[in-house]
């Protein structure tokens, strides 16, 4: 008997993952997805294709089509990570950054164009300088708010996200007001971006849009042993020498910056984040982000372009994809706070 205790004792680990059963299904998963996001990515370049394979009319239809690829790419890599990293450091996972009004402040931004400028308004906030302008605007707006709630000595994450909460609020109100008393010639024109939408996107802003996506994601990805620590919370990270406050802030500046990026590009996509992040802590099974950020891209990704080869080869109603993605992610969000009971 001793022995037996003895041998299974041996085989014991400790880690991310801790048996073999656990590295083979995370594996499997991984594998998994990787192969539906080549499949989702090949389908929609090339099926139902007009023009006949091999020609320069086939290849010149196949590039448009991947730079509507490339952009679910970044929207992927973008929501994907920073909702990952914002419940961490927030340790919630029900929020979402679009909490801090981030789409509030896009849907004001466009609202504002079209009821001062009328239709034409629409054209004037588009271009690689508008789409910087946008970036900065949303960014800055977060720094204020973060500098403003986390620097004071009573600096509380709960605080500001009630107030991130009450100011989107508050934007959301005045753009409202000013969408009644449009034309109703310019609120269709307006309504088109207020939903997010891949055909939203400029491909002249993904020169931009790129490498600030590239490199916050990377920058949390290499962040990812910290963001171990900071998830077991302020005292635990401060007694394994972590600067917790740092840490929550230089996290929370990358989650603005990734955050922006996504609403610039196509507009307000609020529940996709949730609804990725969601879906990869259970498929991933597992506490390390260095493990989790990729499964939750790929999971992005594959709802993404899954969605998008399923409603326009199979349904013909490709306008409606971002709304059932916001149906499905929002009815998954009332399902988790169902089932915790909390916030």
């Amino acid at each position: 008997m001793a022995e037996t205790a003895q041998a299974v004792d041996t085989t014991r680990e400790s880690g991310p993952l801790p048996s073999p059963r656990a590295r083979r299904r995370y594996a499997i998963v991984l594998a998994s997805l990787i192969v539906l996001a080549v499949v989702f990515g090949a389908g929609l370049l090339v099926w139902d294709n007009p023009v006949p394979f091999g020609t320069a009319g086939f290849w010149k239809v196949a590039e448009l089509r991947g730079t509507s690829i490339i952009v679910m790419g970044v929207v992927a890599v973008c929501q994907a990570t920073a909702t990952v990293s914002f419940q961490t450091v927030t340790n919630n996972r029900i929020v979402t950054p679009s909490i801090m009004g981030f789409e509030s402040l896009y849907v004001a931004v466009q609202t504002s164009s079209v009821y001062f400028l009328g239709a034409a308004g629409i054209l004037a906030v588009q271009g690689r300088i508008q789409f910087v302008l946008q970036i900065a605007l949303m960014v800055g707006f977060s720094l204020l708010l973060y500098g403003w709630l986390l620097s004071g000595r009573f600096g509380s994450i709960h605080v500001m996200l009630l107030i991130g909460i009450v100011i989107g609020g508050g934007l959301g109100s005045v753009s409202a007001f000013m969408q009644r008393l449009l034309t109703p010639s310019e609120f269709d024109v307006l309504t088109a971006r207020l939903f997010g939408n891949v055909s939203n996107a400029n491909p002249d802003d993904l020169p931009v849009a790129i490498p600030l996506c590239i490199a916050a994601a990377a920058l949390l990805w290499l962040r990812s042993r910290r963001l171990n620590v900071v998830a077991l919370g302020r005292n635990v990270s401060t007694a394994l020498g972590i600067r917790h406050r740092s840490e929550v802030m230089i996290t929370l500046l990358l989650v603005s910056v990734l955050m922006a990026v996504s609403t610039a590009l196509v507009g307000p996509m609020t529940f996709l984040g949730f609804l990725v992040a969601t879906l990869a802590y259970q498929f991933a099974d597992t506490y390390d982000h260095k493990r989790i950020f990729p499964i939750a891209v790929l999971i992005g990704f594959v709802v993404l372009a899954g969605s998008y080869f399923i409603m326009r080869h199979v349904f013909y109603a490709q306008g409606v994809v971002s709304i059932i993605i916001e149906l499905i992610g929002g009815s998954v969000f009332l399902i988790v706070i169902l089932r915790k009971g909390r916030l």
